[in-house]
């Protein structure tokens, strides 16, 4: 490695992903790694931009979705309206997580109601039974 570029299997280290993962993320045109024979070489700008697709992903959208932004990020004149689609669709996402997050916690309460109605019941039929 030297500090302009990284390998496949540094790039997997620094990232925590898969040799695998990086093929198809340069299948989907969202890594541009240069080629040295059979060898990937990653600049700063494929590590920047491989920080980014892993960010939209742990964030749930789609790579469709995060494509279309670093594509718009590449282009100098765009960047006010990449911003603006960033953050529409960072909003839309965080609403909808939320959305989760809510249905997620009603669930929880009513499992919960559920477990102490069973553990009632349980504890009554032991105490029938004795």
């Amino acid at each position: 490695m030297n500090e302009e570029t990284l390998t496949i299997r540094e790039m997997c280290e620094a990232f925590e992903v898969t040799p695998r993962a990086l093929r198809f993320y340069e299948a989907k045109e969202l890594l541009f790694p240069q080629r040295l024979g059979q060898k990937r070489l990653y600049t700063r700008r494929d590590r920047t931009r491989l920080k980014l697709i892993l960010r939209g992903k742990r964030f749930g959208f789609s790579l469709e979705q995060i494509r279309q932004l670093l594509d718009m990020y590449d282009f100098e004149e765009t960047r006010g309206s990449q911003l603006t689609e960033v953050f529409d669709a960072a909003r839309e996402r965080l609403a909808e997580l939320k959305r989760q997050r809510a249905e997620l916690d009603q669930t929880i309460t009513e499992l919960s109601d559920q477990i102490g109605l069973i553990e009632s019941h349980i504890a009554s039929r032991s105490q029938s039974a004795a």
